[in-house]
């Protein structure tokens, strides 16, 4: 049996370079040290790496003095074609728009208004069994420790799923801004639907029920979808909001690239524990692979063509 054990930067290294299989038999297929199938399987289900894990390596890519947003959304990863392993619910896909067979995780981006760059600063598994916590309980933990952090952000940009009020007034009890998508049913004013409003391109104040003042702003796409955008920011601007909206882009590529480039939806593990170690090293190799794009130009796809190409 061999005495070699698997490593943090090993595993991560395997996540950066592989693209076609993720498993732990393939990995000892291709490590340097003889390490065993069962060897990387036991050490990904001892260890125990955690969202603290990816805060203290993205903190130094992180600009305090910089204006920014803090940008929330989920992702599923789909395990439709698994049995048997822990952490996975049926939830809804926002990605393909039906109830899947999943593991949620919760994301949280720093995203820096000025250079344009996005970086995890937090996530969270959503499995309410494990923890009795909503997807929203969760929203609002994060929050408050970006706060305890020192994040300061100009505005929290989520979708309609975190607008409830209960949401949108621990922002403002923070001292901060949000900006959100609203249902197009959401009642304002007398107990309108906000779809009944003649919305003008500067946007209108309206009475949030139960909140208080805000401004919503109407956009129609070309293909027809019309998004209600609403902030309590004071006095914004059409343009100020079509930013804001443009940078909230970054998680949804932040999520396709963690699910392409990173393996983060292809462990089959069975444990928990394994999910959870899979899933946070699969973040740090992102990080990874997000600073070797600042300092050489390469995105991450032509990152993983070099490691194929090397490969052969």
């Amino acid at each position: 049996m061999s005495r070699h054990k698997c490593t943090k930067e090993l595993y991560k290294a395997f996540l950066q370079a592989s693209s076609v299989r993720y498993s732990g038999l393939a990995l000892s297929e291709v490590s340097p040290s003889e390490l065993s199938h069962d060897g990387i399987s036991r050490w990904l289900k001892d260890k125990n790496f955690s969202p603290k894990d990816v805060w203290i390596k993205a903190k130094s890519l992180v600009d305090f003095e910089e204006n920014c947003l803090l940008i929330a959304d989920d992702s599923v990863l789909s395990k439709t074609s698994s049995k048997k392993i822990d952490l996975v619910n049926y939830q809804y896909s926002g990605n393909k728009h039906e109830v899947v067979a999943g593991i949620g995780l919760v994301n949280l981006l720093w995203h820096g208004c000025k250079q344009g760059q996005s970086i995890p600063v937090d996530y969270r598994i959503y499995d309410k069994d494990t923890d009795g916590k909503t997807k929203n309980d969760h929203f609002c933990d994060m929050l408050s420790l970006a706060k305890r952090r020192g994040i300061h952000p100009a505005a929290v940009v989520m979708d309609a799923w975190y607008s409830s009020l209960k949401n949108l007034k621990a922002i403002r009890d923070h001292g901060w801004v949000w900006v959100t998508t609203l249902r197009k049913n959401r009642k304002v004013n007398r107990d309108v639907s906000l779809e009944t409003l003649d919305i003008p391109d500067e946007g209108l104040q309206v009475h949030l029920r139960g909140y208080g003042w805000i401004t919503v702003f109407k956009f129609v796409a070309k293909n027809g979808r019309i998004d209600y955008v609403a902030t309590n920011m004071k006095d914004p601007t059409c343009d100020d909001i079509k930013k804001i909206i443009k940078a909230r882009w970054s998680i949804e590529v932040y999520h396709r690239e963690l699910k392409q480039t990173c393996g983060i939806e292809r462990c089959q593990a069975r444990t928990g524990r394994a999910q959870r170690n899979h899933i946070c090293l699969s973040i740090m190799a992102w990080l990874d692979k997000h600073l070797r794009r600042i300092t050489e130009h390469l995105s991450l796809y032509q990152q993983d063509q070099r490691w194929n190409l090397k490969s052969h």
